[in-house]
């Protein structure tokens, strides 16, 4: 059949089925996309024409509703969620003197752009190791808030009528578990069941996940206070990625017997000052594990066997909560402290221990590095004696160099805290990071005339006495019977920031506080 003009094929269920038979096509006209179709009008359509039929009414405040004469910006209505971004807020931060320091941050500022400012401010010599501390004072709960929070949502999460406040501290310990893990994770509290797959001691796989920013499933005996109760009993926990489980049935870990206690990305973990007191804890060694934006009667209050035992637990919470995140802050502030190190000749000069070989000078070579670890500790204690004789020789004289310091020059010096208790100097340590090295000087309580250094070493807090004593007519301070002598407080610590003396480790952290 010859058809004038083009056809569409129109296909429907009916066509289709007559085609699967043999039958011939339905063909219907034509319609030219080109020609103008017929549209009814919509209801805006027919709104304007019935608008149009109104007689026109002037305006009679033009200048209201110009844009040039608007008494509303028009910024403050297009862009005002862009303003609210930009818009500054007021975070407020305590030093340790109980005095604060009101800061105007973006909404976005984190904890670390926070510490920097208060560096600048406060004119701190060095700007790492400074953490903002979240500290409730009336639970006794503190805990140092993570590099990348953002302090904005961290205040937002405490209640109205509360006593939160922020402290700036410093924290030697924020990441000292990459350093050295297996001063953090003992063997005995790594799980069976996560070495046991792969083969590999604890040790070795510390060392690997750390790497990779995870942490190895921690197992041990904590107790814990009996919800809404005073009482608290010894229950075996496990801490995996998925939450903190106790077993039901002593340190069974098999499914049946375990229980969910609780989930930890909503989590914040705390430690807890005075839980004697105020918990009525068994020991001192107490933390908890609390909501983020909840109250007190969720506190899940945990207390460990010893002060290594909770520093575990409260590290791999960490690790376990944030991941590869805190890896990234740690390789941040590295690179950041790197930038900011002075150049190798000075950090010689400083003392560091990267930087402090052992020379032998007597040959004439010009100078041999000491390969004998033996040696090379003779070396140094011949070489401490003789500048001790060089520096009591140089500072009887009358016109030595520092004849006229005075001798209350310790006074001035950050590690000096002046008439502390041993037991507010051991809370002080334990407060910056219970790092290898940490210390500070007191007053003696005990003993007139005598200082004491504190010094903190694999956890625990030491305490030297510092004699004063008196040869050839002059005032020395000794604290290994009159074997070194040093002319005042600060020749003392300038010396064994260099050689380590009869302390089990070099003088290297100083415990500061700093006035906002």
């Amino acid at each position: 059949m010859e058809v004038g003009g083009p056809w569409p094929e129109r296909f429907d269920a009916a066509s289709a089925e007559d085609l699967s038979r043999g039958s011939t096509l339905s063909l219907a006209p034509l319609i030219r996309h080109s020609l103008p179709q017929s549209i009814p009008a919509s209801n805006s359509k027919r709104e304007e024409s019935k608008a149009s039929s109104v007689p026109y009414i002037p305006n009679p405040f033009p200048e209201l509703c110009s844009p040039a004469h608007s008494p509303v910006p028009i910024g403050s209505l297009v862009g005002k969620g862009v303003a609210s971004e930009n818009a500054k807020q007021t975070v407020r931060v305590f030093g340790e003197d109980t005095q604060g320091r009101s800061l105007s941050v973006s909404p976005g500022a984190t904890a670390r752009d926070v510490c920097h400012m208060l560096v600048e401010t406060a004119h701190c010599s060095d700007q790492e190791n400074w953490a903002l501390i979240e500290f409730h004072a009336h639970l006794g709960l503190e805990r140092c808030l993570e590099d990348h929070e953002i302090v904005a949502d961290v205040q937002s999460s405490w209640p109205p009528e509360g006593d939160t406040k922020l402290l700036f501290r410093k924290n030697y310990a924020k990441y000292e578990f990459f350093k050295k893990p297996m001063k953090f994770f003992p063997e005995h509290m790594i799980s069976d069941s996560a070495d046991g797959t792969k083969g590999m001691t604890s040790s070795e796989l510390i060392q690997n996940l750390l790497q990779s920013g995870t942490c190895p499933e921690i197992q041990g005996f904590l107790h814990v206070r009996d919800p809404g109760r005073k009482t608290w009993k010894r229950v075996y926990f496990f801490l995996r990625r998925s939450g903190l489980y106790c077993s039901n049935k002593g340190s069974s870990k098999e499914p049946r017997h375990l229980n969910y206690v609780a989930d930890l990305a909503d989590l914040n973990i705390y430690t807890v000052t005075n839980g004697r007191k105020l918990y009525n804890a068994p020991g001192e060694h107490t933390f908890c594990v609390k909501p983020s934006r909840g109250n007190a009667r969720e506190l899940k209050l945990l207390c460990a066997e010893g002060d290594e035992s909770r520093t575990c637990w409260i590290s791999a919470f960490r690790l376990f909560k944030y991941g590869k995140q805190l890896q990234c802050n740690y390789q941040l502030s590295q690179s950041t402290l790197r930038q900011q190190a002075p150049s190798r000749r000075d950090a010689k000069l400083r003392g560091g221990d990267d930087s402090l070989v052992a020379m032998d000078f007597t040959g004439k070579s010009g100078g041999r590095v000491i390969q004998n670890p033996k040696e090379a500790e003779n070396a140094e204690e011949e070489e401490g004696q003789a500048w001790r004789k060089r520096e009591a020789l140089r500072y009887s004289l009358v016109s030595g160099p520092q004849a006229s310091r005075p001798s209350s020059v310790h006074q001035t010096q950050p590690w000096f805290h002046g008439r502390v208790s041993r037991c507010e100097a051991q809370r002080l340590i334990e407060e910056q990071g219970q790092v290898d090295g940490m210390f500070l000087i007191r007053e003696s309580q005990q003993h007139a005339q005598c200082f004491v250094l504190s010094l903190c070493y694999k956890l625990k807090t030491k305490h030297y006495l510092l004699i004063p004593c008196e040869e050839a007519g002059r005032k020395y301070y000794t604290m290994d019977d009159g074997e070194t002598l040093f002319i005042d407080l600060l020749q003392l610590v300038e010396f064994h920031q260099i050689n380590r003396g009869i302390l089990p480790v070099r003088l290297k952290h100083p415990c500061v506080r700093v006035a906002l």
